[in-house]
């Protein structure tokens, strides 16, 4: 008898701190962060497919949106799918894209981060020597390889309200695991 009362208040034991553990977890999956991994060749060089990441929910409730945070957003064409991509253009500023080089309210952005030059569709949201200005409460995202990333040139700038988090941390692989750093300079970010 003795020794069935200590097999089940161990048990008890064990799922509650289960069940502690687990709604912990839950806790921060749907209001601090969540793990995304990366696919697709979008935003290489600074990520690569299948690279495992975390993504912050909380940042912009402390922080404004910055030009060079890389943003985890729900796809204006299919809400189920989710984009990886660099927010580029700020509420109200004027983006132009021209000979390959993006310029941000008529200045020249140095972007060391991007695989190739910015190329646009014939087809796409913006059109060569054509400035947009950017509509409050949206953001405008490219990737990072540009050849190869659908972005705000094809589908537009996306509502900040799509925005799930902002990336801070990559965790695999190993070889590569660390914070994730807005490589603007502070001058460029707001």
């Amino acid at each position: 008898m003795n020794i069935i009362k200590t097999i089940i208040d161990f048990v008890m034991d064990i799922l509650e701190t289960i069940t502690f553990v687990g709604a912990i977890f839950i806790v921060i999956y749907l209001f601090i962060m969540m793990p995304n991994k990366v696919d697709g060749v979008s935003m290489e060089p600074t990520f690569k497919s299948n690279d495992y990441i975390l993504t912050s929910k909380i940042t912009y409730k402390l922080r404004s949106i910055e030009r060079g945070d890389i943003v985890v957003f729900k796809s204006p064409t299919n809400p189920d799918r989710e984009y990886i991509k660099r927010i580029i253009g700020l509420p109200g500023d004027k983006i132009l894209i021209s000979k390959g080089q993006v310029f941000i309210n008529d200045k020249l952005i140095n972007e060391n981060y991007i695989s190739a030059a910015t190329n646009l569709l014939e087809s796409g949201y913006l059109k060569e020597n054509q400035s947009i200005i950017v509509p409050q409460n949206y953001v405008f995202v490219m990737g990072d390889n540009r050849p190869r990333s659908s972005d705000s040139r094809d589908f537009g700038p996306i509502p900040i309200e799509s925005i799930d988090g902002v990336v801070f941390y990559r965790y695999f692989p190993p070889q590569k695991t660390g914070f994730i750093k807005n490589p603007l300079p502070k001058s460029l970010r707001k």
